[in-house]
């Protein structure tokens, strides 16, 4: 989750502080991380999350909510000095969790009282009772813990896809093939797993690729990065983004200090 500050407010590294950790042994296979933001005091409008092809589980304001696979950037307005926590789930394991069809949760915040009714009433007692933010993101892996045994873990085919696309380009009919699957079979097993099919999941893969080289690509030009990225040019690099992220990519670059 990448959370990008709109019109002037920098990324989240500047409005605030991001960390990530691993879910406890008990989410593993469930769930790719846990993680926390801390707004900044002085923080004031909206910030853009930019879509990572991701669903999580977000508590804000006393609440759990589950903050559905973005196509293009959510724009949030989290109070200043907020603290944020939530568990990103594993590609392709959020379906087995929260018993909806995933295209149902795209673009859309819900929550998660909506979606498992009297079960989330303990897990929120106990992590409002919690006195820091790390207390209370143990309670939340704790009661999500006692629910794992009953879930099926991410399928193995859809991690495949999403980290094969993670790590460059490849035709999607390649990754039916190697699947041995249909082209189409694909395209509804990427629905069910991540709410939209395999081009739209490579768009955004693609795009998060683009900014790990922003981040580490110290001196390299946009041209350099998009097509390390895998875009064809910098016109396609530079339209790409614009409508994922609402914003340039030499603006991109140069908040992430590349």
């Amino acid at each position: 989750m990448l959370m990008q500050g709109h019109d002037d407010s920098g990324l989240a590294g500047s409005a605030g502080l991001y960390r990530e950790a691993p879910p406890i042994s008990p989410l593993a296979g469930h769930f790719l991380c846990a993680w926390s933001h801390r707004v900044a005091p002085d923080h004031c409008g909206p910030m853009a999350i930019v879509p990572d092809g991701c669903v999580d589980i977000v508590w804000l304001a006393g609440r759990l909510h589950v903050a559905g696979p973005d196509i293009v950037a959510a724009m949030p307005e989290p109070p200043a000095g907020a603290s944020i926590l939530g568990l990103r789930f594993a590609p392709g394991a959020a379906a087995h969790w929260l018993g909806v069809p995933m295209p149902e949760l795209v673009g859309r915040q819900v929550a998660l009282a909506d979606l498992w009714g009297v079960r989330v009433q303990e897990l929120t007692a106990r992590m409002g009772e919690a006195r820091t933010a790390g207390e209370r993101l143990i309670q939340m892996q704790a009661g999500l813990a006692k629910l794992a045994s009953g879930m099926a873990p991410q399928a193995p085919d859809m991690a495949f896809v999403f980290d094969r696309l993670s790590r460059g380009p490849v035709s999607i009919e390649a990754l039916a093939d190697r699947l041995d699957v249909s082209v189409r079979t694909l395209r509804r097993r990427s629905l069910e797993a991540f709410g939209y099919g395999p081009k739209t999941l490579e768009r955004i893969l693609r795009f998060q690729r683009f900014l790990r080289l922003a981040r580490d690509g110290g001196e390299a030009g946009l041209a350099t990065l998009g097509l390390a990225a895998g875009y064809a040019d910098q016109a396609h690099l530079g339209r790409e983004v614009m409508s994922l992220s609402g914003s340039t990519p030499a603006r991109l670059v140069g908040q992430l200090g590349g």
